[in-house]
């Protein structure tokens, strides 16, 4: 028994930290929590043991489903695979429906696999002159989404989730109480001049309340678009946890709310919401139609109190721009702003041939490239500052 609890308490620094390479956020107070808690039950009973390590380890719902996986996964009985195993191959004629993976379960993996990082040697280490080179991170800032290969698209998620998105504040007609703001308040100065008998000693003032527009974000999910649109999926999921009043839809052949479910904290699980309720992803482009839908359904309800919309598809319709001017322009005067974010803008010498462009920039404020890092990064920089008058006049004489 002596020999166990010394055991019992490495294995949980082991779990806790494959717990916090999987993305939990696991501290040493918690570790030292899990153990001091693991004295105090019955470590023979293996419902007691993952409620205490529950308890103490995780403190968001969020987190409790990756962590149940991550016990079934660390907490196992070496003796289980071999059983399964057997079994397998006695039942191995019957047919069963395949099982999707829980979410996180490729996180899980990885930090089970990942190896304990060891200190290096001084005399390993090697000098590499570095001089007139470009950094890996320089280099991904203006890499392609469509030319980044595995690792290159899972460093460039870690940098989109750094992202954050400002827009120009915008003065509501609510006020607040402000001693120093630029509007009398005749009824608060009345009222509090009823406390001395009628007598007004100070001027009661109030201030405009600034807030940020509402987002709303369009963005197509088609054969030609689905590698932007999945790395901009990791972008959106942070705006849509980041800030409120973001509306964000996918459009392919059909029209699809995701707003709920990116609101969920951990992207993994929020991806699988999605594929669970987005069927025509990598499919057809149906703009004008999924534009006439949101028009119909949607426009009034979240595009209110100066909405900022940002369209990102290529322009390249299945239809042939059948019905999508007409729905452009009441997309545009239903909004503040409309923002267009086109990957083809990547080439310097695209010009608006195809009759779905055309169509779409008469009726656009900014037109603006979306396929890597610096795109993004410069989409957040614009929309923190005022409109920029004229900037669309060469696509408009163009298109």
């Amino acid at each position: 028994m002596t020999e166990a609890v010394p055991r019992i308490a490495l294995n949980i620094m082991h779990f806790a930290r494959m717990l916090r390479r999987a993305g939990l956020p696991v501290g040493p107070a918690d570790m030292l929590a899990a153990q001091q808690a693991m004295g105090l039950i019955d470590i023979g009973s293996r419902i007691q043991v993952h409620t205490c390590l529950r308890t103490t380890l995780i403190h968001r719902h969020e987190h409790a489903e990756m962590f149940d996986t991550a016990f079934q996964l660390f907490w196992r009985d070496p003796e289980a695979g071999k059983f399964a195993a057997a079994m397998g191959m006695m039942e191995g004629q019957k047919e069963r429906p395949p099982e999707r993976a829980p979410p996180g379960s490729r996180r899980l993996a990885e930090a089970m696999a990942q190896p304990p990082k060891r200190a290096e040697k001084q005399e390993d280490r090697e000098e590499i002159d570095a001089v007139l080179t470009m950094s890996d991170r320089e280099r991904l800032q203006t890499m392609d989404f469509e030319a980044m290969s595995a690792d290159d698209i899972a460093s460039a998620k870690q940098e989109i989730r750094k992202l954050h998105l400002p827009l120009d504040l915008l003065r509501t007609r609510r006020r607040r109480a402000d001693s120093s703001g630029p509007y009398a308040d005749l009824r608060a100065t009345i009222a509090r001049a009823r406390r001395t008998g009628g007598e007004i000693l100070e001027l009661s003032r109030t201030r405009r309340i600034s807030r940020p527009p509402p987002l709303v974000v369009l963005c197509d999910i088609s054969g030609s678009m689905s590698r932007y649109a999945q790395i901009l999926l990791h972008f959106l999921h942070s705006v849509a946890n980041d800030r409120d009043r973001v509306q964000i839809f996918l459009f392919g052949t059909r029209l699809s709310n995701i707003t709920r479910q990116l609101k969920h904290r951990d992207p993994e699980v929020a991806f699988q919401m999605v594929a669970g309720i987005v069927p025509d992803w990598s499919g057809g482009t149906r703009i004008g139609e999924a534009l006439a839908i949101f028009n119909r359904h949607w426009s009034r309800r979240v595009l209110g109190q100066g909405a900022v919309v940002l369209l990102v598809t290529d322009g390249l319709d299945r239809d042939g721009a059948h019905g999508l001017a007409e729905n452009m322009e009441r997309l545009h005067r239903s909004c503040r702003r409309l923002i267009w974010l086109n990957p083809l803008l990547r080439w310097d010498g695209f010009e608006p041939k195809s009759q779905g462009i055309r169509a779409m920039l008469p009726h656009v404020d900014e037109f603006r490239p979306v396929h890597n890092l610096a795109s993004l990064r410069a989409l957040v920089e614009a929309l923190s500052r005022p409109i920029s008058v004229g900037a669309m006049d060469k696509w408009r004489i163009a298109a």
